[in-house]
């Protein structure tokens, strides 16, 4: 028996509203956020099924970085305006990350479709708050479709500080969070006040402890370098190498997965990891080359992280901790980056990243991994009691 067949089928936001949910868009102008990635379960895009629908008047479409194909490296700023058979596309992520006054005014109801990872340095549900914060502003009403959090209900790492907000971390949420953007706009609507007029269309079968993978759902790469749930699973703990010199895998087949420089000894610094035994996943001394951004077309040494139990595997210490032993191996060679970063030029972008200086500040310290962890305990635990306010499933 084909395994697809045997797993839990999930009923999107998307296809709800299109059947039992319909009449909240009877009579609106419709704005819709979306990308490549907005599909039902037979593959086919929101923007074709909302174009088809007698009764949904499309006027409008919003894409968020990396554009409405999802074909824009990162922090490649977009064409401000484009079409999509017949319908103006707007991006977010040009001279504006936020829809202006124009660009709403020919809709009523602005409607969010799109796939988040669960890391809080994702900047589609930043495009999601700044379109609430617009709707709030212009009187204009937002819907979310809900959609799995593929890496499941886990909470990890240290909140956001004040004075730290950027667009890959505009509220104090931990880095990997454990919510749906469902519960996500409605945890930022109501407890980070932005007070604007919203509904969440529910998902249907989806089970908040699983992966996404485990169950009957529509897997397309949100961003170009967002392939796989396994990229989705290291990403809360290798993007913070996004903030140094080290190559977080872009340009190869398995970004994120895979983590080196020039400098590393692959062997030396596979054992040096697994000698640690992090639970849950096991490191593969590797050599590549990347075809693009850093590093590009050089031989690096580094390693690949295979995750043998999701359950288990805390992406965002493991990300630390293999950071943190990159820079004690290499002390000379180990750089931060430089700023800018997503907007940000007075910063260092590690911090920006970490939503804190402390962090960095803790590794260059020398700290142990253990301390680390004890740092941010009592964060994952705040923000599980606020987030239980929020939870739909």
């Amino acid at each position: 028996m084909n395994v697809w067949h045997m797993k839990r089928r999930v009923r999107l936001g998307l296809e709800r509203i299109l059947n039992e949910e319909k009449n909240i868009l009877k009579g609106k102008r419709v704005g819709l956020i979306c990308n490549q990635a907005s599909v039902d379960n037979l593959y086919r895009y929101s923007v074709d099924l909302f174009r088809m629908t007698e009764d949904i008047n499309l006027q409008a479409i919003f894409s968020p970085q990396h554009g409405f194909y999802s074909d824009v490296q990162d922090n490649m700023v977009e064409s401000p305006h484009a079409n999509y058979k017949g319908i103006p596309v707007f991006s977010l992520y040009s001279e504006t990350r936020e829809p202006t006054a124009d660009m709403l005014e020919c809709v009523d109801t602005v409607v969010f479709d799109l796939q988040d990872v669960g890391c809080r340095v994702y900047t589609f549900i930043y495009t999601m708050a700044n379109a609430m914060i617009a709707c709030r502003r212009f009187g204009k009403n937002f819907i979310v479709l809900d959609r799995p959090n593929p890496i499941g209900d886990a909470i990890e790492g240290n909140l956001l500080e004040r004075g730290f907000e950027s667009f890959v971390g505009m509220y104090p949420i931990p880095m990997r969070h454990g919510l749906t953007v469902g519960e996500l706009a409605t945890l930022f609507n109501e407890e980070f006040g932005i007070g604007c007029d919203l509904y969440v269309v529910k998902m249907e079968g989806w089970d908040r402890k699983r992966f996404y993978d485990e169950f009957e759902a529509p897997w397309v790469m949100p961003s170009p370098n967002m392939p796989t749930v396994d990229t989705a699973t290291v990403f809360p703990g290798t993007v913070f190498f996004e903030g140094t010199q080290v190559s977080e895998g872009r340009g190869t087949t398995r970004p994120f997965e895979i983590i080196g420089a020039p400098y590393i000894d692959a062997s030396r610094l596979a054992d040096k990891m697994n000698a640690m035994n992090l639970p849950g996943v096991i490191f593969r001394p590797i050599s590549f080359i990347p075809t693009f951004q850093k590093h590009a077309n050089q031989s690096c040494g580094g390693v690949f992280l295979h995750v043998v139990d999701r359950n288990r595997f805390k992406p965002v210490i493991t990300g630390i901790a293999l950071l943190k032993t990159i820079r004690e191996l290499y002390p000379e060679d180990f750089k931060w980056r430089n700023p800018p970063y997503e907007y940000v030029f007075d910063r260092n972008p590690f911090d920006v990243i970490a939503g804190t200086d402390r962090l960095r500040r803790m590794i260059e310290s020398g700290a142990e991994i253990t301390e680390i962890e004890a740092w941010w305990r009592e964060d994952e635990q705040n923000f599980s009691d606020i987030r239980s306010k929020y939870l739909i499933y």
